[in-house]
């Protein structure tokens, strides 16, 4: 049985609820797993006093179905964010401080203009105005599976970026999909290549081997078979994939056969995000 890390002194995380989330239990676990003290506290309890988000150091926005997905995934979440919590967590980003969304959480940041997140002049003194602007313009979405059907399955991933530090560059990881909305579009295909180009494409859906197909091994369809994206400055994850669902090797579906396996890949994560923290807070 594993145990709960050593709580961090100073490692602080906040697991963002609204109605639907479902994954904050898990998320608030496998954080305290890796070190942190982590809160799970109701969205309108910081719109209602935005300070308190100075008490933390990572916000996580997690998986399930936020406001039942209407209109579309993540959707109505991600307008509280653009209207009521946009600056305070632009200024937390832009304070070193990391976000991290998964499955329905990065469908809230890409569909907040959080991600890919290399628009920022947009944010003048009509912050409102400007960010509505940018939500309804925004030129990478996350849409209907390919499949048209919800897709729960284990998926490899591998790391297309040094940048990011959520990331072990070079390690490939297995974690479940449970989505019915994940696939990852742009615009046009010079959007897309702007993401490569500028580091934003964080993981990519592979097979064992890791090499890029069809589905299953791209369980929705996602163009070049984006799984995650990162912001300019690293500091920021979304991905599709849950790693707080593998934090435990007898989370695997083979764990049976392997040998000598301490944690389930989705530590990784977790533990880089609080190492990173307690070298630089």
């Amino acid at each position: 049985m594993i145990q709960k890390g050593k709580i961090s002194n100073g490692v602080k995380a906040i697991v963002l609820r609204a109605a639907g989330i479902n994954c904050d239990l898990e998320t608030e676990h496998a954080l305290e797993l890796a070190g942190a003290e982590a809160r799970r506290v109701h969205i309108n309890r910081i719109i209602e006093d935005k300070s308190a988000l100075d008490k933390f150091q990572i916000i996580v926005f997690p998986g399930g179905f936020s406001y039942g997905d209407d209109v579309a995934a993540g959707k109505i979440l991600a307008n509280q964010i653009v209207h009521h919590l946009y600056e305070p967590i632009q200024k937390f980003i832009d304070d070193g401080k990391l976000v991290l969304g998964i499955c329905n959480g990065f469908q809230v940041l890409v569909k907040a203009g959080i991600l890919p997140g290399d628009d920022k002049e947009l944010a003048t003194e009509d912050t409102e105005k400007n960010q509505s602007s940018k939500i309804s313009n925004q030129s990478v979405t996350i849409t209907y599976n390919d499949s048209g059907k919800f897709e729960d399955r284990w998926v490899y991933l591998a790391p297309q970026t040094e940048k990011c530090i959520f990331i072990e560059p070079g390690r490939q990881i297995y974690l479940p999909v449970a989505h019915g909305e994940g696939k990852v579009v742009t615009k046009d295909t010079d959007t897309l290549e702007k993401l490569k180009s500028d580091g934003h494409v964080a993981f990519k859906y592979v097979d064992k081997n890791g090499k890029e197909g069809d589905y299953p091994t791209n369980p929705n369809g996602s163009m070049d078979s984006i799984a995650g994206l990162t912001d300019t400055t690293g500091r920021v994850l979304g991905l599709m994939p849950h790693p707080e669902r593998h934090v435990r090797p007898t989370q695997h579906p083979h764990w049976s056969r392997l040998k000598n396996k301490q944690d389930g890949d989705g530590m990784t994560i977790f533990n880089n995000a609080v190492k990173y923290i307690q070298e630089n807070f």
